[in-house]
């Protein structure tokens, strides 16, 4: 277990746990020879006990870092401590995906295309030396404040992925955006990832995963076999080239997808171009599944003269033949995974079942209560525990509490009440007294010291940026605000927010009028940010009107963050010489 404090090989230095996962524990630390913090991410659970598959993450991971483009976390390190196995990246300030959807629910087309766009390009880079992430999913994919995409956890997809190790919340998350190649047992391409990155696609435009189910198999089943929801159900007035791109993505023939992510990418790059909004829906060259209805038909057919020159008595031989062409070799090949998998899982809960019925029956007869030590001294705790037969863990947790007294014990784990073997170890939690911690005026305080103090008592701090003006009184990092008010008081585990002063300027609202394009542009110039201009025709007189800009008025402005506004464009009306055919739909 890594505690905090702790250093890793004699150089990161544990700050704090930001995460857990299936496969590992990351945590933040800092790198005390290049003096900056980074994120760590240990191997935890048979993983990391398996030789195997060590070697291979260590490789894996390797190869991951040397990888390099601004839309994919950077590899530091890679080693080996006392047993542990961990990875070293880049420490990303932000939120991943799946968290950005819950907060939002679905995003806008503009939007979700952008973060497609930047997710390709990054894949590109991997693609183009042949490595292939395996496990691309909302949860992999981390987003800045300032917009910036960055695909996370390439060594560890790569090489959980190698070996085929499975563990229930891992494959829970993931198997919702896997391939059918790899839901049959196929090994994974380059167009593997594409199906990924196309189920995404989907689930950040309507806020929905295509394919739901109550367990991993019946959603890798739906995978193989069932055609994706149709996205303009859900978003009628979606441009087409858009549908198209999500259509062709998540064929699944993956002779239907794009060849490559870089291959994605430049079609992602003019599907919202207006001329693109009607193009023709696409159509897949190979075939996607095998249509049981349409064997069936083909028999019907191929019987059908057969049974026109044959007698009544010869019905029967033609029903017998036509069930056996529909149960044929098509058939079979679409059940056997289905099979296979139902007869393991058959097999597992036979296997838990016995287990379990064989612990109740041998334990039932040697159980006792745990005694109830609440408000007892430890050691009075203790004597009253190893009287009734219990053994007591070597350390006491303090906890706090404003009911039982400094010293005294609070509770036990296993709880009190509940039956366990004789001979069972029994954890106490000794009161710390009242805990709380009384919040003061931090206005005008730096937010990295109030911070720090707080967390040290344990609350748990949140930090939102407020745009301030340069000539304001506060300075650049100071607290502007806070959530809870002053002389209140906060339980140790609680939340508060600090407002930090940003001095610089905030987003305009440019679409209430009072702008125009060269507006837009100059202020692009001025604070640095990659301006990206969309036209769309317009039949009402509105030439030159800004409609919609892609980041929100009053947020911070951020250096290098891309920045898009929509503009209407009046059509061009061309009279054409007398004679001559007059421009389609009025455009020319």
């Amino acid at each position: 277990m890594i505690m905090k404090g702790q250093k890793i090989s004699d150089r990161y230095q544990v700050i704090k746990s930001i995460g857990e996962g299936g496969m590992a524990n990351v945590y933040l630390a800092y790198d005390t020879i290049l003096d900056r913090n980074v994120a760590v991410k240990v191997l935890r659970g048979d993983l990391a006990n398996d030789e195997k598959f060590v070697r291979r993450f260590q490789r894996e991971a390797l190869a991951a870092s040397s990888l390099s483009n601004p839309n994919i976390v950077e590899v530091y390190d890679v080693g080996e401590d006392n047993g542990e196995y961990y990875i070293v990246m880049e420490y990303i300030e932000g939120k991943h995906l799946k968290q950005l959807l819950k907060k939002r629910g679905k995003l806008t087309v503009s939007e979700a295309v952008d973060i497609v766009l930047q997710i390709t390009d990054g894949l590109s880079v991997a693609h183009d030396s042949y490595i292939i992430h395996r496990d691309i999913k909302p949860q992999n994919i981390m987003i800045l404040e300032n917009g910036l995409v960055k695909i996370a956890d390439f060594g560890i997809a790569m090489a959980i992925n190698s070996t085929q190790l499975t563990q229930t919340n891992s494959v829970m998350g993931s198997v919702h955006y896997l391939p059918p190649e790899q839901a049959s047992g196929k090994g994974a391409t380059l167009q593997s990832d594409i199906y990924s990155i196309g189920i995404l696609f989907y689930e950040l435009l309507t806020g929905k995963l295509p394919f739901k189910g109550d367990n991993a198999v019946e959603i890798a089943l739906k995978h193989l076999k069932e055609p994706l929801p149709s996205i303009r159900e859900e978003i009628p007035n979606i441009p087409q080239s858009v549908e198209n791109i999500i259509i062709k993505a998540t064929a699944k023939n993956p002779k239907n997808r794009y060849a490559d992510a870089r291959e994605m990418h430049e079609d992602l790059k003019t599907c919202l171009d207006p001329t693109r909004a009607n193009e023709e829906k696409i159509k897949l060259k190979y075939q996607e599944v095998s249509d049981d209805t349409k064997v069936l038909k083909q028999v019907k057919e191929e019987n059908k003269k057969n049974i026109a020159s044959k007698n009544v008595n010869n019905k029967k031989d033609d029903d017998e033949l036509i069930v056996k062409k529909i149960t044929g070799d098509d058939l079979k090949k679409q059940n056997k995974i289905l099979i296979r998998l139902a007869s393991i899982f058959t097999g597992l809960v036979i296997v838990v079942t016995l287990v379990f019925v064989i612990i109740i029956v041998t334990s039932k007869r040697s159980t006792i209560k745990v005694p109830d030590v609440t408000n007892k001294s430890v050691s009075d705790a203790i004597n009253i525990l190893q009287d009734s037969g219990f053994n007591v863990a070597d350390e006491e947790e303090g906890v706090s509490s404003t009911e039982i007294e400094v010293g005294n014990v609070v509770r036990t784990s296993p709880m009190s009440g509940t039956s366990r073997k004789k001979g069972s170890e029994i954890k106490l939690y000794v009161s710390t007294g009242d805990e709380t911690i009384h919040i003061e005026d931090y206005t005008g305080k730096n937010y990295l010291e109030v911070k720090g103090s707080l967390e040290a008592r344990g609350l748990v701090v949140n930090i939102e940026e407020e745009v301030i003006d340069s000539n304001s009184d506060f300075e650049d990092k100071d607290v502007v605000r806070q959530s809870a008010e002053v002389g209140t008081s906060l339980t140790k585990g609680a939340s508060i927010t600090l407002y930090v002063a940003s001095v610089g300027i905030a987003y305009p609202d440019f679409t209430d009028g009072s702008y125009n394009v060269s507006d837009v542009e100059d202020f692009c110039t001025e604070n640095e940010l990659n301006c990206d201009i969309k036209y769309t025709v317009s039949t009402n007189n509105l030439d030159g009107t800004i409609y919609e800009q892609s980041r929100t008025a009053g947020s911070p402005v951020k250096k290098g963050a891309k920045f898009i506004i929509k503009v209407y464009q009046n059509a061009e009306v061309t009279e054409e010489p007398s004679g001559e055919t007059p421009c389609e739909d009025g455009l020319c």
